[in-house]
């Protein structure tokens, strides 16, 4: 996403987690809490989220204001229809919140970001905020791989009811989440009591900002996990020919795409001043160039890999092929 466009779009925070995790309660505290900001939510009932992200459609659409004038959509249809509906009362509030179902998948809601034009334009995916139960999680991860993709897929991890699990649990449930995402910021709370400034319109999807505040965001390491989930990071320091690039993550996403819950990078293309952002959910993907490189920062590509049955020296191969001779 180009900087230009940053001001003008609405940030929309995608809020999920399992089942009882404490989604709703959190929730209860955007909305009541006084903040002054206004946001529209959208309630995601549409049932679990298919493959094909075939969504059930229903007409009906309820939106009220609540007492802080948060507007809030109970949503009985199209994601991007809704979304649509709310851009076009755009000065009544902020920012969007979609709060998904326990049982789904991010992908679908993530994607949409990436695949309809007209939201595209007017929004910016701003974080996956996911909400863990730090008592059931184990459990969770035996029963339900929804549990993994939805840390998989998170920028920011809000670690729920802390106050229920020992010292020595807690800190096992979040080596367990470093497993399977290495990348995500990571909030203890007890019934969701996380600064509301730490989740929303932080640009957590922006990797480019995540870089800047946390430097070693990407640091790779060779410790290997043989869990389901993975998560795994490369940096070259020659500049990418962007065609081999495009030509080899193309090839990749079409073949891995399934696998491959988020990938994210910020590359540095031969001849080119700027930087180029990428990002892919699945096999969607989108990139664009978001400013020039500052003065004195390394010129090196990184990019991030999360999903299952990761191959690391396959794709080190392949990134470091991308490399301009």
């Amino acid at each position: 996403m180009a900087e230009a466009q940053t001001n003008e779009t609405v940030p929309v925070t995608v809020l999920t987690g399992y089942l009882g995790a404490g989604k709703t309660t959190l929730l209860n505290r955007i909305l009541s809490e006084n903040h002054g900001r206004k946001y529209a939510v959208v309630i995601n009932e549409f049932g679990e989220l298919g493959v094909d992200n075939d969504l059930v459609v229903d007409t009906d659409e309820e939106v009220f204001e609540m007492n802080n004038g948060c507007v809030c959509c109970t949503v009985r249809g199209d994601l991007i229809r809704i979304l649509g509906g709310l851009l076009r009362r755009r000065g009544r509030f902020d920012g969007i919140i979609i709060e998904t179902t326990g049982l789904a998948n991010p992908a679908p809601v993530a994607q949409t970001f990436f695949v309809d034009e007209d939201v595209k334009a007017k929004t910016r995916l701003d974080a996956i905020v996911t909400v863990v139960d730090a008592k059931h999680l184990p459990q969770r991860l035996a029963d339900s791989h929804e549990a993994a993709d939805q840390i998989a897929f998170a920028d920011v991890i809000v670690l729920n009811k802390t106050d229920l699990v020992t010292p020595d649990e807690l800190a096992a449930v979040e080596a367990r989440i470093r497993e399977i995402n290495r990348f995500a910021t990571i909030h203890r709370a007890e019934r969701g009591g996380v600064p509301i400034a730490e989740l929303l319109d932080r640009g957590a999807f922006d990797l480019d900002r995540v870089l800047a505040a946390r430097p070693d965001f990407l640091e790779d390491d060779s410790h290997e996990h043989n869990e389901d989930v993975s998560s795994m990071s490369f940096e070259v320091e020659r500049p990418l020919d962007p065609e081999k690039f495009n030509a080899w993550i193309s090839g990749l996403l079409a073949t891995k795409g399934q696998d491959l819950l988020r990938t994210k990078g910020i590359l540095a293309y031969a001849n080119e001043d700027r930087r180029f952002a990428f990002q892919a959910v699945h096999m969607i993907a989108d990139g664009g160039f978001i400013g020039p490189w500052k003065d004195g920062d390394p010129r090196r590509s990184r990019i991030v890999f999360i999903g299952r049955d990761l191959n690391r020296p396959q794709l080190r191969r392949g990134f470091e092929s991308c490399q301009a001779t």
